[in-house]
């Protein structure tokens, strides 16, 4: 089977799925941003396409998001012409819409199915709109049609796509009634051979020493440190944390850019701005104990979480981080926001801790309370291995349910035609 995988970042989520899929004997090919010139990656052809420049134009603020998605949408229309007209016709298309590049490519080839990565679809009310008061974009009540904008692109997929794949029943929830039914329940997969306990790690810090499980460490993970994984309230946190735990070291983790919500102010990042407001209530030598690690290689990432007395993951009601359940395939005790992403694959209790998102003072008895029980630890910890393993391992679960799904859709009926129609006679 010919199968076309559409990514701007390829291969994103689809990292074991694309080369799984070249293992199994399909010829599988991508179309991506990611690389100038066609590169083969673990079996799969990856090819460019390039963006073509634009003049300025006029546009109303919310049409911006479109506009962007168009025009990577019509550059990977004119790549995939080319792909079409040197022999190539894929069976399957299997994309992630979210940068609209798989807008037009079934009028390039009305005969194939296609399967789209179904991330989040945006509702424009509470949870996604208001749930944290104090970054509201707006007083003004545009909010919500803002949002509704961007769903924009998700329906113009809807109409071509036969089936949707999503990782977590949140996510997919989100989707409409008509689309949701199309929708699959797969999680991307974590490797638990790979993330695994190890009594033996060990996690360098940037100043040379190194951590041990010996070490009493607290340890938080942002792709980029900002208010939607919860890091304002992490270091509203900070210390009284560090009054309670006096030999603790915390480990923090992640970026300086913004990945979701709003941008800080011009010249500022989320980073500094919560440094600024708490450095002032914690001494130096509290403050020495505290490591901003940046981001840091998966190697690193993988001793930081096996070697982890407690880790703290916060997050909005919003896209789940693979963070969390690689912590739990390290077998880390977690305290974790009581949100709906989260209630979803941990439970309070019996694979975790839960929290009120926004109450910093609780949120520092739980760790800490967890930080002095090491009966309560070793049970949570086990209990969360134990979970990823049976529920969202990857060789096991996860990455057949993927095949599956992309195979299957070899078989289903096409959607409407897209494109010109021939007059009825």
């Amino acid at each position: 089977m010919n199968i076309l995988f559409i990514h701007q970042n390829f291969p994103g989520q689809f990292r074991h799925l694309a080369g799984a899929l070249a293992a199994r004997g399909h010829s599988v090919k991508a179309l991506t941003l990611r690389v100038t010139q066609v590169t083969d990656w673990n079996g799969v052809q990856v090819l460019p396409y390039r963006l073509a420049r634009t003049g300025g134009q006029a546009l109303h603020p919310w049409m911006t998001d479109m506009d962007s998605k168009v025009t990577r949408a019509e550059a990977c229309y004119h790549a995939a012409c080319k792909m079409r007209d040197a022999g190539f016709a894929p069976d399957v298309i299997v994309a992630h819409p979210g940068w609209g590049e798989s807008m037009f490519l079934r009028d390039v080839w009305p005969e194939a199915r296609m399967g789209i990565y179904c991330e989040l679809y945006h509702l424009p009310g509470y949870p996604h709109l208001g749930f944290d008061p104090e970054f509201r974009r707006d007083d003004s009540g545009t909010e919500a049609l803002r949002i509704r904008m961007k769903n924009l692109n998700n329906h113009l997929h809807f109409d071509i796509a036969q089936a949707g794949l999503s990782p977590t029943a949140f996510q997919a929830d989100t989707f409409p009634p008509p689309f949701r039914d199309r929708i699959r329940v797969v999680h991307d997969g974590i490797d638990t051979q790979a993330l695994r306990p190890d009594a033996e790690a060990v996690f360098a810090l940037p100043d040379g020493r190194t951590l041990g499980r010996g070490d009493e460490v607290i340890t938080f993970v942002n792709r980029n440190l900002e208010p939607y994984r919860g890091y304002h309230v992490f270091m509203r946190a900070l210390p009284a944390l560090l009054a309670a735990r006096p030999g603790a070291q915390v480990l923090i983790v992640g970026g300086d850019g913004v990945s979701y919500g709003a941008h800080p102010p011009a010249g500022r990042t989320w980073k500094q701005i919560f440094i600024d407001e708490v450095r002032g209530r914690i001494s130096d030598s509290d403050w020495a104990r505290v490591h901003f690690t940046g981001r840091i290689p998966q190697d690193q990432f993988r001793a930081m979480l096996q070697i982890s007395t407690v880790h703290v993951y916060l997050t909005y009601p919003f896209v789940l981080s693979w963070s969390l359940l690689e912590a739990m395939a390290c077998g880390a005790a977690i305290v974790a926001s009581d949100t709906d992403p989260v209630r979803e694959v941990l439970r309070d209790g019996d694979t975790g801790w839960l929290v009120d998102f926004f109450d910093a003072a609780a949120l520092v008895r739980r760790i800490a309370a967890l930080a002095g029980d090491g009966v309560a630890r070793a049970r949570l910890g086990a209990a969360a291995r134990a979970h990823v393993v049976a529920q969202y391992d990857l060789e096991t679960r996860c990455l057949p349910g993927q095949i599956d799904w992309v195979e299957s859709l070899a078989k289903m009926q096409l959607a409407p035609p897209v494109g010109p129609r021939q007059p009825s006679v």
